[in-house]
């Protein structure tokens, strides 16, 4: 460049020129940089559209797939259902090729349905006037059959009403035999699938013919035994009771009773008599326990009886005894060490002075007493029971009832009776026994006794397994069993001496068993194979017990206690049937 030429002025502009430039490219680069941040958002937004068009290709492709499926399964179905439509289509040519036949076919059933009813038609025309005749004949038979049975039950009736009377006059025992049901102790150390099965030891070998006579069916024959009722297994305590209830009636009529089961270990001897009484429910006080045995229904029967008559007429005691090992125990006693014996009283009656006797005034009272006893009854466990009882049980209840008035004598008149009859002759005048107006310290009074007893089982000992003390329980209940047979025939034959002490329980049930008492001995029998030597021991005995013949029963006569004074009420009671 040349020197002296002034170039200020042309590097100014050249200053200001780059300059502007300058600002264009900043500006330049400040677009770019706007425009860039534009295509950053754009690239975002257009990456977000890309991941949802990915996301909705996916669901497109998910869907196809399940449409594809689906149309798969749809063609398979279609197919299945037009092959089914195919059969149907056969099945259909085959029923309208049938059911074209059908007409001919019907026609010709209905010609031969048509012909059968018209010979049927024909014999029931010819055959209704004997259809008739037979109708006739047979409401003819039927009301004939109907007159007869009534006739043969009247029959029955009045003959077991006039067997009963001749029995009564007589003075015969009257026997009565229940059948139990065959138990699971019956197999004995059979299985207990062989239980009643023929040839085993449960076979059921005992049964009852009717309601009067039993059959025990033996290796030689089979051997029939008749008694006033027999009971089949199926008839409950209320059966076996409507026997025993009119014996009741008697009690308060003047007349001793009593009732006795006897039978081998386990025929069912004390549930005849008991009944419930081990029932943790049995609840005395309460309902009648339809299975509830004589004693308690009796006594039931008894305090009905007693409310029927004026208040205070009637009292009773209850006495509970056992006889084990001979020995006359008292159940009701505190002490175990008494000895009691038998002694004879001023009315000729045998009676154990020594023995607890608690008066009693409703039926609760009486069994809890029975109860008690129970408690202290010996008892054991054998092979063929396994609550044999030990010993004998008697459950006495003593009413006194109070006589007529015209029973009742002054002091003065008795006193002259007995002047009298120490004099050996008679008196002057006859004192007057109607008169209620004088002062009387003597109130005439009748005692009668209801006796049950629930006899110890008789065994054999080589079947029951009883060894020890057990085995000496055993020969002393068989000894004291067989003094009572023993009994029996000597009565049934007219001995002149009937060995009654021959053991104490023939001693204690003297008057009940040749007395003027009316006894009811209650045979139980087991009704399997492996007891039949037992059952028919025990159907034996009842039918000694049948020919014994004591003579009519007689009613207790009213004796005189001084020490009680005469109730109010003794003039309303009625008098005694004579």
């Amino acid at each position: 460049m040349p020197l002296g030429i002034d170039r200020s002025h042309f590097l100014s502009d050249k200053v200001r020129e780059c300059e502007r430039q300058l600002r264009n490219k900043d500006e330049r680069i400040a677009g770019l940089e706007t425009e860039n941040g534009m295509l950053y958002l754009k690239l975002a937004q257009l990456r977000s559209e890309l991941q949802s068009s990915r996301e909705e290709l996916s669901t497109v492709k998910h869907k196809y797939s399940e449409e594809k499926q689906f149309r798969s399964q749809v063609s398979s179905k279609a197919q299945k259902f037009k092959h089914e439509i195919d059969h149907l289509r056969k099945d259909l040519s085959t029923v309208q090729s049938v059911a074209a036949e059908l007409p001919q076919q019907f026609e010709h059933h209905l010609l031969q349905a048509s012909s059968i009813v018209q010979h049927h038609k024909t014999l029931h025309q010819s055959q209704s006037s004997s259809l008739t005749v037979l109708q006739n004949e047979m409401s003819q038979l039927q009301t004939a059959l109907k007159d007869i049975t009534d006739r043969h039950n009247k029959e029955k009736k009045r003959r077991q009403g006039l067997h009963n009377l001749l029995m009564e006059l007589r003075g015969n025992i009257r026997v009565h035999c229940r059948l139990r049901p065959l138990m699971e102790f019956d197999c004995g150390t059979e299985d207990q699938a062989t239980l009643g099965k023929p040839g085993s030891k449960s076979e059921v070998v005992a049964h009852c013919y009717d309601d009067e006579n039993i059959c025990v069916k033996t290796s030689k024959h089979n051997k029939v035994f008749e008694y006033e009722r027999v009971f089949n297994p199926t008839e409950d305590q209320p059966v076996v009771f409507d026997e025993v209830q009119p014996m009741l009636t008697s009690l308060l009529d003047g007349y001793n009773v009593c009732i006795m089961a006897y039978g081998q270990t386990g025929s069912g001897k004390t549930h005849t008599m008991l009944g419930s009484h081990n029932n943790d429910d049995y609840n005395p006080c309460e309902t009648m326990h339809p299975d509830e045995g004589v004693i308690p229904r009796a006594t039931r029967e008894l305090f009905r009886l007693i409310e029927e008559k004026p208040v205070g007429s009637h009292t009773i005691e209850v006495s509970v005894v056992e006889i084990y090992n001979n020995d006359i125990k008292d159940l009701l006693s505190k002490s175990s060490t008494t000895k009691h014996e038998l002694v004879t009283g001023s009315d000729g009656l045998l009676n154990l002075p020594t023995i607890t006797s608690k008066p009693v005034s409703t039926v609760y009272d009486v069994m809890s007493l029975v109860q008690r006893g129970l408690r202290t009854r010996s008892e054991s466990a054998t092979l063929v029971h396994d609550h044999s009882s030990r010993s004998h049980l008697i459950v006495t209840l003593t009413v006194t009832s109070v006589a007529p008035s015209f029973f009742t004598v002054s002091k003065t008149d008795n006193d002259n009776l007995q002047t009298v009859k120490k004099a050996g002759g008679r008196p002057q005048s006859q004192p007057n026994l109607w008169s209620g107006d004088q002062p009387t310290n003597q109130t005439a009074v009748i005692k009668t006794k209801l006796q049950l007893v629930d006899l110890a089982g008789s065994e054999c000992v080589g079947m029951s397994g009883v060894k020890g003390a057990a085995l000496r329980e055993a020969s002393h209940i068989n000894k004291s069993l067989s003094a009572l047979a023993d009994v029996l025939g000597a009565l049934a034959e007219h001995r002149t001496h009937i060995p009654y002490r021959n053991s104490r329980l023939t001693h204690f049930l003297q008057d009940s068993i040749g007395g003027d008492s009316k006894l009811l001995v209650l045979l139980c029998v087991s009704p399997a194979a492996r007891y039949t030597s037992e059952s028919l021991q025990c159907l034996g005995f009842g039918q000694r017990a049948r020919q014994v013949q004591r003579g009519p029963a007689k009613r207790r006569l009213p004796t005189y206690d001084q020490n009680s004074p005469r109730p109010k009420s003794a003039t309303a009671v009625s008098s005694p049937k004579m």
